[in-house]
């Protein structure tokens, strides 16, 4: 794996530069400091041509099947994010890239429907998102996520969200309109309490405050939310687990979960950067807990382990949450959602067979 070279921070970005991408074999190195035209890096938004939007894995540690993402590439900037090597498949890089080239699915509206109006369609639950988050700055323009939240409605069709962003409360009146079907949940993604911390790890993401009052917003409108403690970076955040929980129960989550740091492919490089930059005295210490955690390594991709670690540091981080949970009231565990009410406005066509 190439190393990504010692930099210095670039103001408003997780990533402070693009390190190649494992798929080619030439690579550009620009000033990530700025752009052609002499500023900081400016968000390109490029449309995606995809033909269905609705995405599907076999993996046995994720709790559903099927996803919406309406976006690829995330301008959040999270620099620990698992995704970013998904943008080395379009031919980006995992760094920079990421976070300034995102990919816009302006039709995933109508391709829901149509996917969701095929007989082929098994009424299911879907995620949004199980890759990047549905509510990133330019959600706030373009509105897609909502215009697929309006079409799972009419379908009522069950949904579980996952956010960083206080964004996902303008869309209460639809939630609402899913939750009296019990077909929808939200978990509000809290890194850290620490508004400097997280501005500095995830610095287009609304601040731990915001997405505290996400919580009690939603609590307050009847939808069910809870909050995932994600990721638990060891020797970083992981002190604040307790906290964490604690602070959205008193907003009005019931429901908790966790992961701990994953660090796939360039992401690790990424990271190491990132600590050097910003936390260079706890570098050595982060690591050595993270390689605590994954067999002496920076990243373990074995489902059993992937998502919680391994070994008596990943025990103890378990035993915290669960006691942390336990102190809260909280359960820690998700809703279960319904599909009994599925319909097809337009009326289920009879099979020809029939």
């Amino acid at each position: 794996m190439a190393e990504t070279r010692k930099s210095i921070p670039v103001p408003g970005r997780g990533a402070s530069a693009n390190p190649p991408n494992r798929f080619e074999r030439l690579s550009y190195e620009a000033d990530p400091q700025e752009d052609e035209s002499g500023q900081p890096p400016k968000t390109q938004y490029l449309r995606d041509i995809s033909r269905s939007i609705i995405a599907y894995n076999d993996s046995p540690d994720i709790p559903f099947d099927a996803s919406v993402n309406p976006y690829r590439g995330c301008e959040h900037g999270c620099i620990y994010c698992y995704a970013r090597p998904t943008h080395e498949f379009l031919g980006f890089s995992a760094g920079l890239d990421f976070e300034t080239r995102i990919l816009v699915k302006e039709d995933a509206p109508e391709l829901l429907y149509q996917e969701l109006s095929s007989p082929k369609w098994k009424p299911q639950i879907l995620v949004m998102s199980g890759v990047t988050d549905p509510y990133q700055p330019i959600e706030s323009r373009l509105q897609i996520t909502r215009r697929c939240l309006e079409i799972l409605a009419e379908f009522r069709n069950p949904v579980g969200i996952i956010t960083k962003n206080h964004l996902v409360t303008r869309d209460i009146d639809v939630l609402k309109r899913l939750a009296d079907f019990d077909a929808v949940s939200v978990s509000v993604s809290v890194t850290t309490l620490d508004a400097k911390l997280a501005h500095q790890m995830e610095p287009r993401t609304s601040p731990p405050e915001r997405r505290l009052a996400a919580i009690e917003e939603l609590a307050a409108a009847g939808i069910p939310v809870g909050v995932m403690a994600a990721p638990v970076i060891p020797g970083l955040t992981d002190h604040e687990i307790t906290s964490i929980i604690a602070a959205a129960a008193r907003a009005g989550a019931t429901q908790a979960g966790y992961v701990v740091l994953r660090l796939p492919y360039a992401v690790a490089g990424l990271f190491e950067n990132w600590l050097e930059e910003h936390f260079p005295d706890r570098k050595n210490k982060v690591l050595a807990h993270i390689r605590d955690l994954r067999g002496g390594k920076l990243n373990d991709p074995e489902f059993k382990s992937r998502m919680k670690g391994q070994g008596v540091y990943a025990d103890q981080i378990r035993s915290m949450f669960a006691l942390a949970c336990k102190r809260a009231g909280i359960a820690g565990n998700r809703t279960t959602l319904s599909i009994e009410h599925f319909r097809r406005p337009h009326g289920d066509q009879p099979s020809l067979f029939e």
